[in-house]
């Protein structure tokens, strides 16, 4: 027998908006709405869904499928090119809500995040009324829905979110989470991947039962540290504190092309727009960088990187053409390209540029 899972005071909430990128395209166009819609790339090409709309996943759709397999599955889908400045937008809309009511706010993603609502004495300390009001305020100041789940940590409010989806909140009580956890299948558990799994099935563990049973030192000895963690969260441990102030090590965009490219002026033009996309991204989070790297792929699907730092930070995106320019000749030419990529990193806030940009003045 293993040990009843210890009570804890602490209340995690994860917040997860339903269909983000598609529920705000049938937000802002009406005749969206309630068709099978997906957020993605060229169906006749090599795009990617982004997000499929509740109404096409009954067909199969999911996020990350190829946009090809999407309209095989269902002919009447709508496809959609992402517009990632609204979804930033809202996102921080939505944030601003979170922080309304704890500064202890995660963001995982733009769509999701995790908040620490320990102590709060609001909503009579209740974090499901928490989680509730959160939800309504979101409904009503952006008309799109959002599902939570409420726990006493990070794994099993991430767990939890997906229980009652979409518009619903679900709670896993210390009480609750012995008998939630033994029969979860390991595929639920997050951090488990289909890599993991597989290797998982193999030693005959298919549930959160299983799990439990499997030694630390077994689990440790297959997956190394790693091990110790898939023991820890098969006995409802999981210690990880919201991080309200997530430090970003990078910040990068890429793109896949429909056709492979040889041409010189026609992959610049390419990196220069990946380069325009991450450095906004980077402005927009109030962080400069010293580190750029220039990523190709070939279409053998064998990738290089190469890198640049610099002793002064990038002040724009522009001056860092020059990086990328000199980067790119560095990059051997045997194959077409279908992808490229540039990621800013060796990241810090943008309030430490102000002394570099005095010296310009």
């Amino acid at each position: 027998m293993t040990a009843p899972i210890k009570p804890t005071s602490r209340k995690i909430i994860h917040l997860d908006m339903d269909a983000f990128y598609a529920s705000v395209e049938q937000r802002n166009f009406p005749e969206l709405r309630g068709k099978p819609l997906v957020v993605g790339g060229d169906p006749s090409g090599r795009g990617v869904v982004a997000a499929a709309s509740y109404e096409v996943r009954p067909f199969g759709v999911r996020s990350a499928m190829s946009c090809y397999e999407a309209r095989k599955r269902c002919p009447e889908v709508i496809f959609v090119r992402p517009r990632f400045e609204v979804y930033r937008s809202v996102s921080a809309d939505i944030r601003a809500i979170m922080r309304s009511l704890t500064p202890h706010v995660e963001p995982l993603s733009l769509d999701e995040a995790y908040l620490d609502v320990t102590g709060l004495p609001l909503h009579q300390g209740s974090a499901t009324l928490m989680a509730n009001w959160l939800r309504a305020q979101i409904l009503e100041h952006t008309g799109l829905t959002a599902s939570a789940g409420v726990s006493f940590n990070k794994m099993l409010a991430k767990i939890a979110s997906d229980i009652n989806k979409p518009n619903g909140t679900a709670i896993i009580t210390p009480a609750d989470a012995d008998a939630f956890i033994s029969t979860l299948p390991i595929e639920r558990f997050h951090g488990i991947g289909k890599a993991t799994a597989k290797r998982l099935h193999a030693m005959d563990i298919s549930t959160g039962a299983d799990l439990r049973r499997t030694p630390a030192a077994v689990l440790v000895q297959a997956f190394g540290k790693r091990g110790q963690f898939y023991h820890d969260i098969a006995h409802g441990r999981d210690e990880r504190p919201v991080k309200s102030e997530r430090q970003h090590k990078s910040v990068g965009s890429e793109t896949t092309f429909r056709d492979n490219l040889s041409v010189d002026d026609e992959l610049l033009a390419q990196i220069y727009e990946q380069n325009a996309d991450a450095f906004s991204q980077m402005n927009n989070k109030q962080l400069i960088a010293y580190t750029i790297t220039l990523k190709i792929k070939y279409a053998d699907f064998t990738q290089i990187t190469r890198s640049h730092t610099l002793a002064n930070a990038f002040v724009t995106a522009e001056s860092a053409h020059y990086w990328l320019d000199k980067l790119f000749l560095d990059i051997p030419r045997a194959l077409p390209i279908r992808l490229v990529g540039v990621t800013y990193s060796s990241l810090t806030p943008a309030t430490q540029l102000l002394p570099q940009l005095n010296l310009f003045e």
